[in-house]
């Protein structure tokens, strides 16, 4: 799971995003694969390249219901002379000994049955009288033929050329050819292609299993009455679904109260089924911030490589941080702070990096762009610390949204994208070009 112990750099020690980011993509590694049932790898990532051990089609067949004829006989085929041809039987999708069409025959086709030997071309009923000695077969009646089993002749009143409406074999992928690449995330298409290709089960890096809780006395579940100096548990919520966003699977455990006993023993129950586990709350200097104390003896804490830094970033918001592995699997924990705007940023600078990784996948990080600010006044921020703002993002240009404080849970909910001001910038006039981060 994890390879390294954090650094221990002083609690003094004011770490940059940069610092902090790398030392957990240093210790988080990929998961090891596992072979897996097709809908069972839904969002996983491949780890082995996917040969086609057969083409597809893998039969020369008719895309459309109609006829198969030799082109010759229904050549110069017209309205006022049709080609009248001996139709020898049918022949349906999934049959197995087609038949075989000679010279002044036809066989009726349905369609993906396979083109009969003989046969050079397809046409459609459309072009027929359907084998019934009417005209052309038009509206309802173009999409049945005759009674099935029913022979006797079929008029043509239209040529075909060769190969005219046969899906030929090998035309979509042919067998040797590499279907997917190692590395590929697989959604609906991918699982359809391995289907198509006879693979029932595919070896992938699993979807991490990642476990949320936050902490707090004053925590309320949603949809409960909140009593005096109460409010709602949002970050569980949120984090769970950013972290399903990312690739993972997410678990929500919910508000925990300030109870140091309470929450290890929360935690070490939880640890059987993380791949990841991430806090929220309780990591600054606050009288009743237990995550500290609380996870200092989870799991085997004397094992090597074990352990939780608290720590202090040079970015705004979310400068409280924590980072470390827990228990005898090492399992890593990212312990973000409480403010829902703090650990929804932290969770995206920090903990998708984090899932992603564990996916096995080669780009971890969300993407970035550059783009002009549009603002009704200068932004302003604090010196020596990375701020990231919310904002929206369109053509170019990014507006801010909501103010700098970490409450704005409203705010951050109408945001697409996060605005980068660096350490030692500390003011941005509007219509200077700004990194942005986009969310979605």
């Amino acid at each position: 799971m994890s390879s390294a112990a954090p650094r221990d750099s002083g609690s003094d020690h004011l770490w940059s995003v940069d610092e902090h980011l790398q030392d957990i993509l240093a210790t988080v590694r990929p998961l090891d694969p596992i072979e897996l049932n097709l809908l069972d790898a839904q969002g996983c990532v491949l780890v082995e390249d996917v040969t086609v051990p057969l083409s597809l089609p893998p039969f020369d067949n008719s895309s459309m219901d109609g006829y198969a004829v030799r082109v010759a006989d229904v050549a110069g085929a017209s309205e006022e002379y049709p080609a009248v041809l001996e139709v020898v039987g049918d022949i349906a999708a999934g049959q197995a000994a087609p038949l075989e069409v000679s010279p002044g025959q036809a066989a009726r086709i349905m369609t993906g049955a396979p083109l009969p030997p003989g046969a050079e071309t397809v046409v459609p009923v459309e072009w027929t009288d359907g084998g019934l000695g009417q005209g052309p077969v038009t509206g309802m009646r173009a999409r049945s033929l005759a009674p099935e089993g029913a022979e006797g002749q079929v008029h043509v009143y239209r040529p075909a050329e060769a190969r005219a409406h046969v899906r030929a074999r090998g035309s979509d992928v042919k067998a040797g050819d590499r279907a997917l690449e190692a590395g590929t995330v697989l959604g609906p298409p991918q699982i359809a292609l391995l289907a198509a290709i006879g693979r029932g089960t595919v070896r992938v890096r699993p979807r991490p299993r990642v476990v949320v809780l936050s902490t707090g006395s004053e925590l309320v579940q949603p949809d409960e009455e909140l009593g005096s100096g109460q409010i709602y548990d949002s970050n569980s919520f949120a984090l769970t679904a950013a972290a399903r966003d990312a690739g993972a699977i997410g678990y929500r455990v919910g508000a925990v109260t300030d109870d140091a006993e309470s929450l290890r023993a929360t935690i070490e129950d939880q640890l059987v089924r993380a791949d990841l586990m991430v806090t929220t709350g309780g990591v600054s200097v606050g009288a009743y911030d237990v995550v500290k104390e609380a996870l200092s003896h989870v799991g085997d804490e004397d094992e090597a490589g074990s352990g939780v830094d608290f720590r202090k970033l040079a970015m705004q918001p979310g400068k409280p941080q924590g980072f470390g592995c827990i228990g005898p699997d090492h399992t890593p924990l990212l312990a973000l702070p409480g403010n829902p705007v703090s650990s929804y940023v932290s969770f995206e600078l920090f903990v998708r990096p984090a899932i992603r990784t564990l996916m096995g996948l080669p780009d971890v990080h969300r993407p970035r762009t550059r783009a002009t600010l549009t603002a009704d006044k200068t932004l302003t921020s604090p010196k020596g610390r990375r701020q990231f703002l919310r904002g929206r993002y369109a053509d170019g240009a990014v507006t801010p949204v909501g103010g700098a404080s970490s409450h704005l849970v409203a705010a951050l909910a109408h945001a697409d994208a996060l605005i980068v001001v660096p350490e030692d910038v500390e003011s941005v006039e509007p219509g200077t070009e700004v990194e942005v981060v986009l969310l979605g």
